[in-house]
């Protein structure tokens, strides 16, 4: 043997991050993919939580009230030492995130394709937990800047990568059925908060994680006394906790992943005949999807009804808060502004419950309107979305003005599942009117409308609040002017939906083969792990890890329901 040869290095296989690394065996059971894309979407979902921690840290300075400074700028909040921070300042950093989501989203959807899911999900997982890290030091010394670098510009990169990941990988697995598996991602993103959400206001504020009586055993309790004190309001070490319980639980979906190999179908499947008019006999190229006035209908109509759906998830926590204040604990003659601070902790867990119960309704709500726009259709689908949302929204300050805090919740509640049913929904409304061929690309393009919709919505309702608190408005009516505003985006958005119409034959790819809409397999029990026959116990366990916390957080929302509706 040459000596050369011999101190030459022996090949290597592919990085433990590389795609090559990923590609399943014939015999792997596909129903192991969707719990490993929970781990990242119910992690990432907690963005929808943030509220929570707003008023918190309007007071991080003061504890029990917060240190105003009326002439501080919001130049002057991202250095400040001395002055608490304002709601508006800290949205911004929900703010961020969400625009970043979109833009990373619409950037990196090309790379996912060829670096893998787990190398994106592994990066996700380091950029979201990380915010969280980077944001608890932040509160910590008090520099607003370095929450919004954190949870707002790599935090909201984690999002957007975070975000993608599951879907493109789920829509491999499940050509046979695309909409319940990217249905099953999504939903996990809708829920993040109803775990996040309660689970962050024990950290801070203290409670039980669990109180059960049980008949046999007896009283079954983990108590937590919170991370608050007389020096603290709990915020940063939460922080910390959270961003390393996201890390850890992200990365382990991450290395879970699969891909299937190339050409890999499930046996059994074949496409569906064409049933519907707005469905495309063919393709429209990537390059040219943007140029027609069917994309921007349709990013018009998505931004709107995100816009008015996230100002509300936004400033969910706060705005039930004000609105209702003493009368969410039995006391409907104090104010918001008159509460002790005992009654301030409990209107926060009861607020905190409201976020949960949102998030419950928009993880639902992604797969009911998903499934109600197969045999109705997505244009008929967002037209309810928007004539149902226009009186919802409409009516909402009445409710309030009423005191009917079930009804009012109610509404936020429906408006919340449709909220998350238009993004569930427009995947298959692109695949219906430019073809199944770039979908990915292209609903990667239309998430920068959320980019745009996490700025404006916020934007409206931590503004339009702080001016009529400014001008002496009481808190209980300083959101009835938004309500009308958002009424406004939904009748825009009710004209652009209403405007969509197939493409025009030009714009599809010449030569190229229809595609049809996709349907279960002819042979449902042929095909690999469809139905409760390709649930292997391995698979059943990997369900049970994310079904667990999912179970625990829709129990404790549901208790905090309870008190919501009297």
């Amino acid at each position: 043997m040459d000596l050369d040869t011999a101190r030459m290095p022996a090949p290597r296989g592919p990085g433990l991050l590389e795609r090559d690394r990923i590609v399943a065996d014939a015999d792997f059971n596909r129903w192991l993919v969707p719990p490993a894309a929970l781990c990242i979407h119910l992690c990432i979902g907690m963005a929808y939580g943030l509220s929570v921690f707003w008023l918190p840290l309007s007071q991080a300075l003061g504890i029990d009230a917060p240190i105003a400074c009326p002439d501080m700028t919001m130049l002057d909040a991202l250095f400040t030492t001395t002055c608490d921070w304002r709601v508006t300042d800290l949205l911004m950093t929900f703010t961020l995130g969400i625009a970043f989501l979109g833009v990373s989203a619409a950037l990196f959807g090309g790379w996912l394709e060829w670096a893998g899911p787990r190398k994106a999900g592994v990066v996700a997982a380091l950029c979201w937990g990380g915010g969280f890290v980077m944001s608890g030091v932040g509160v910590l010394v008090h520099q607003l800047w370095m929450m919004w670098l954190g949870l707002g510009v790599i935090g909201g990169i984690g999002l957007g990568l975070g975000y993608i990941s599951p879907v493109s990988t789920l829509i491999k697995w499940f050509p046979d059925r695309r909409g319940m598996a990217t249905g099953m991602a999504i939903m996990g993103f809708g829920g993040g908060a109803m775990i996040g959400s309660p689970l962050a206001v024990i950290l801070m504020n203290g409670g039980d994680f669990i109180n059960l009586q049980m008949p046999v055993l007896g009283e079954l309790r983990l108590h937590f006394d919170g991370f608050r004190s007389a020096t603290s309001v709990g915020v940063w070490q939460t922080f910390l906790v959270l961003g390393v319980a996201y890390t850890v639980v992200m990365l382990a979906g991450a290395f879970a992943y699969r891909v299937p190999p190339d050409g890999w179908q499930p046996a059994g499947w074949r496409p569906a005949e064409k049933s519907h008019a707005m469905i495309t006999d063919g393709n429209v190229h990537l390059d040219d999807a943007h140029k027609t006035p069917q994309f921007w209908l349709i990013w018009m109509a998505l931004c709107l009804n995100v816009s008015a759906g996230i100002g509300v998830l936004a400033m969910a926590s706060p705005m039930l808060q004000e609105i209702f204040g003493g009368s969410l604990i039995g006391a409907p003659d104090v104010t918001f502004g008159a509460l002790d601070e005992g009654q301030r902790l409990a209107v926060a867990a009861i607020a905190g419950g409201f976020v949960s119960l949102l998030s419950l309704f928009n993880s639902f709500g992604r797969f009911a309107w998903a499934s109600l726009s197969d045999p109705i259709g997505r244009k008929r689908t967002y037209f309810i979305f928007f004539a149902l949302g226009i009186v919802l929204y409409g009516i909402a300050p009445s409710l309030a003005h009423l005191g009917s805090q079930a009804l009012f919740v109610a509404a936020f509640c429906v408006i919340l599942s449709m909220y998350g049913g238009g993004f569930s929904t427009a995947p298959a409304y692109l695949a219906d009117i430019f073809g199944t061929k770039y979908v990915g690309a292209i609903h990667g393009r239309l998430l920068t409308a959320w980019s745009v919709a996490g700025i404006v919505g916020p934007m409206v309702i931590g503004y339009i609040r702080d001016v009529q608190i400014a001008a002496g408005t009481p808190r209980a009516q300083v959101y009835d002017r938004t309500m009308y505003v958002l009424v406004g985006f939904l009748a825009c958005g009710l004209v652009c939906n209403a405007l969509v119409r197939p493409v025009h034959a030009r714009h599809l790819m010449a030569g190229d083969a229809s595609e049809r809409p996709l349907t279960p397999p002819v042979n449902a029990a042929a095909a690999q792990g469809v139905g409760f026959g390709g649930i292997t116990p391995g698979a059943a366990a990997a369900w049970l890890v994310v079904g667990i916390p999912f179970a625990w957080g829709v129990w404790t929302t549901l208790m905090k329901a309870v008190t919501l509706f009297g």
